[in-house]
């Protein structure tokens, strides 16, 4: 058994933030972050267009900001959590840049500020088009630092301990042992990303497999608003691999056009804010198109922008169009809407505190009642960081019943069984995501989410039987998270009666 005050699972922002801050405040104590993959490999990592923050106060405002995220969130926002979250943005940006994160600026010397889709003003502070790498770049700096930090990467979570609704740590696989590990924690948070691989067509890395919320789902925490999924309305279409490499919303604040391959550019059809209208009414209109039409993708044209200034702001994405025969200057860009972004799961107070004592959530896998029925662009690392200072400040404040600590926890019993075929992981999964797409995507109707219920009921007892009688591996334990989340999305929007936000039901 391994003790440490606190276990934070996940390596993004999120829980590296918390980590940095409580390790820094109690130098004596124990922090152990693990992580399934490399320490920075995270959506954090893949967050292109930057954090949405106020910072030119002539031209913008907190109140305007409230308003933007209150309308893309279509009524389902708390309020509260909206406006302690945006007004909170300045200090947090002020702990990035101390921490070495830069960010881009203009000729005068000011933040360069853009803009996105659900935007009024010009206010996304970002690091070319590559802002999370660089803000995950600073932090794990800092991160690594501090002696009394522990970072095991390649250690997948595989469950909460828990009795009487309190957490006492976690089963954590070591996926190069296969060993299972036993950590009893103080506390326990959940930092652990989003769900993009339950689509298979997404802009999340490999490791987006809902794990965090799946495990508090176990636990039997609260999760809410599943149904409100952001799809990405322009990830890169390439028909050899499938869709993954994210078009930054940004690249539209830029001037980018949408339009058919015929060339009508369809977006003032549907908003009065054309290509700038927020990601669901973008989404929702570009799969009306491709369904009227037929056709595999839109087009985002790109002809007709300073090519000297694009290179300078989207670096990555003019490289990696350029890679696949893409001449930005000649040609339009490929794109169709991808998974991009969960808008509800664990819930939490405003203190990051799940309905577990003990157990915290942060980022994605959190719902604090910020984004609504849909996130507007950008606030995703906003929400991350202000959360993460907010479990730190409960927790740096908050004197503790030593006893509620003094629990025995068993070690996971180690039985030899046999491997699990991987091509039926492989298979099943490849199924799963394509009656998720089919049955769950876009624009949704009870009928196809019934066959799914159905469907996912069956593969949800199939898995419960692998994992008893086979070896528990990292692909099985994916797998079965991914159906935990299939469940919770089909289920709770055949709850919801009315069309919200990103929320589309005929």
């Amino acid at each position: 058994m391994i003790q440490t005050n606190y276990l934070i699972i996940g390596s993004g922002v999120a829980g590296l933030t918390f980590a940095l801050k409580i390790a820094e405040r109690f130098p004596d104590k124990k922090i152990t972050i693990v992580t399934k993959a490399n320490a920075d490999e995270s959506n954090t990592k893949y967050a292109q267009g930057g954090i949405a923050i106020v910072t030119d106060k002539e031209e913008d405002s907190y109140q305007k900001h409230i308003e933007d995220t209150l309308i893309c969130g279509d009524g389902l926002c708390d309020r509260s959590v909206v406006e302690m979250v945006i007004t909170e943005g300045p200090k947090r940006l002020k702990e990035l840049i101390e921490w070495g994160a830069k960010f881009d600026k203009n000729v005068e010397g000011t933040l360069d500020l853009g803009k996105e889709g659900g935007h009024s003003e010009n206010r996304v502070v970002h690091h070319k088009d590559q802002t999370g790498q660089e803000i995950q770049r600073a932090i794990l700096s800092q991160v690594h630092k501090k002696e009394n930090i522990s970072v095991l990467d390649y250690h997948l979570a595989i469950d909460l301990i828990t009795e009487n609704n309190r957490c006492f740590g976690a089963y954590v696989l070591d996926e190069k042992t296969n060993e299972i590990l036993t950590f009893k924690s103080d506390f326990t948070l959940l930092a652990t990303g989003g769900i993009g691989h339950l689509y298979g067509h997404t802009t999340n890395p490999v490791i987006a497999t809902g794990d965090g919320i799946a495990m508090a789902f176990r636990a039997n925490a609260i999760i809410k608003e599943m149904e409100f999924i952001q799809f990405h309305p322009t990830a890169l279409y390439d028909a050899k691999t499938g869709t993954s490499f994210l078009i930054s919303e940004a690249v539209r604040g830029f001037g980018a056009y949408l339009r058919t391959k015929n060339g009508h550019r369809f977006m003032p059809d549907y908003d009065s804010r054309g290509d700038l209208a927020s990601r669901d009414i973008v989404s929702q209109s570009i799969d009306l198109e491709l369904k009227k039409s037929g056709d595999e993708c839109v087009y985002l044209d790109c002809t007709h922008l300073d090519m000297d200034a694009f290179k300078k702001h989207f670096p990555m994405i003019y490289e990696r169009c350029k890679s696949l025969g893409i001449d930005l200057a000649k040609d339009w860009i490929p794109v169709v809407p991808a998974q991009h972004y969960l808008c509800g799961g664990i819930v939490v107070d405003k203190t990051g505190k799940t309905s577990i004592e003990n157990l915290f959530a942060c980022g994605e896998c959190s719902r604090t009642g910020l984004h609504g029925a849909n996130r507007l662009a950008s606030n995703s690392l906003l929400e991350a960081l202000v959360y993460s200072d907010k479990i730190y400040n409960y927790l740096a404040n908050t004197s503790f019943d030593k006893s509620q600590f003094d629990h025995t926890v068993s070690d996971w019993k180690l039985v030899e069984k046999p491997s699990i075929n991987q091509y039926f992981v492989a298979k099943r999964k490849a199924e799963l995501q394509l009656l998720m797409r089919q049955n769950a995507g876009i624009v949704r109707n009870d009928a196809d989410l019934l066959k799914a219920k159905e469907k996912l009921t069956l593969w949800k007892n199939e898995i419960e039987e692998k994992i008893k009688s086979h070896q528990i591996n990292a692909e099985l334990c994916e797998l079965q998270n991914l159906i935990t989340i299939g469940t919770l999305i089909v289920q709770q929007s055949i709850d919801r009666n009315e069309n919200r936000g990103g929320f589309v039901k005929i």
